[in-house]
């Protein structure tokens, strides 16, 4: 839609201003800036003649995505203790692209991630690995996005609820692992995964709402522990497990939208992760998803928020699709950087959600209607109606053993 394209004489006009105090943060600024400066002036030029830009290649991007799923470059080894996490980000890219591998890979994904699964509950980073909270909220939600019986039965739950039990901390907070350090994450990863597999117990959450509201810091935004800076990505994790605890009315949510908004970019249209950072496509998800999560808390008392969008909704597509995208495929941090799944995931992910705004509204697409995404569910980051097959299959297959301390 051309309406949504920024003018490029707008946009140099919100150069950063390091106000005579020049630090590395504001040099690096500054040179980020410089090149997508240069970049929004060629595009605006391509778009002159061709009415079709900017353009989301989504044929580049699969075949990348489905090569990824298949074999992985050697530069991958380094994460042998995240194979859960690689196959999420795929499948979930592959979902919003609207373009699935077949049954056969799907059902051979399946038993991969069984594998993973430990025998004391909970899944590890690879086969034989101990199990930790984050590939487990990984595994969790490819088996939803891949959403047969076959996935969903390979879940033993009642194993999965103990290992929560183990991880919990008296306070209400979650280790990632036995041993591990209690964060945001540790939270947000747990009450997912026990919302979305139906194990969840008031009991096993008490005091957890409450240890995630100490996290929320004097600038509004949520930090990965009491005391500590506030983060995109944590600030994601606190107002999401809040959300699916029912219990957002303890945080501060006027101060959480103040940090927010002011975390998108007035040059680049993207998201920051933190105060004085740089732009990073990654953050298009973990910060552009608390936006639609805000609107659904306002709008329980003005049911006319439900339909607002409280970012640039057009800003932030015109810095994915004409910033972020890799020639070979995959999507980028920033210009400048390598493709990789993760970025691939979470941009995607964030393209989703400035298109789709509030889910209440019409989607906003910049560009041809080609360019528009499955929809994504804000708090799990799954597909709305594949939230909603996994619970309602869980419910009406309960686990075999009752929860138990």
């Amino acid at each position: 839609m051309e309406d949504l394209v920024r003018c490029y004489d707008e946009i140099v006009k919100q150069v950063f201003d390091d106000e005579k105090v020049v630090t590395f943060s504001s040099t690096d600024q500054r040179d980020v800036e410089a090149i997508i400066l240069k970049i929004y002036k060629q595009f605006e030029k391509k778009a002159s003649i061709d009415i079709e830009l900017p353009k989301l290649h989504k044929n580049v991007h699969i075949k990348l995505l489905k090569s990824w799923l298949q074999n992985l470059p050697k530069s991958y080894k380094c994460l042998d203790a995240s194979r859960p996490w690689l196959v999420y980000w795929i499948l979930h890219a592959l979902w919003i692209l609207n373009d699935m591998p077949d049954t056969e890979t799907l059902s051979h994904v399946v038993q991969f991630l069984a594998q993973c699964q430990h025998e004391e509950g909970g899944y590890g980073g690879g086969p034989l690995q101990y199990p930790h909270l984050g590939t487990t909220y990984a595994a969790v939600n490819a088996l939803s996005i891949i959403g047969t019986d076959e996935a969903y039965d390979s879940i033993d739950r009642s194993s999965l609820q103990k290992f929560l039990w183990t991880l919990r901390e008296v306070d209400g907070s979650f280790a990632l692992h036995k041993g591990g350090e209690q964060d945001i994450r540790g939270a947000y990863c747990a009450v997912s995964v026990a919302k979305i597999t139906n194990i969840y117990t008031d009991a096993l959450f008490d005091k957890t709402a409450e240890w995630i509201v100490s996290c929320q810091t004097y600038e509004g935004g949520f930090a990965g522990s009491p005391g500590m800076e506030a983060h995109g990505g944590y600030a994601f994790c606190g107002i999401a497990s809040l959300a699916l605890l029912n219990r957002t009315k303890l945080c501060d949510i006027d101060a959480l939208l103040r940090w927010g908004v002011n975390r998108q970019m007035k040059l680049e249209g993207g998201f920051q992760g933190r105060t004085n950072k740089l732009v990073d496509g990654c953050y298009s998800f973990w910060q552009g998803a608390i936006f639609p999560i805000i609107s659904a808390i306002l709008s329980q008392e003005d049911k006319e928020l439900m339909e607002t969008v409280l970012f640039n909704q057009g800003a932030l597509q015109e810095y994915v699709i004409v910033c972020c995208q890799a020639p070979d495929g995959g999507l980028i941090d920033k210009p400048g950087k390598p493709h990789d799944i993760y970025h691939t995931c979470y941009t995607l992910s964030g393209l989703a959600i400035a298109q789709h705004g509030t889910g209440a509204t019409d989607p906003l697409v910049l560009g041809s209607h080609k360019n528009e995404l499955n929809r994504i569910h804000p708090l799990h980051n799954v597909a709305p109606h594949l939230v909603y097959n996994a619970v309602h299959y869980f419910i009406r297959h309960p686990p075999p053993v009752k929860d138990k301390n």
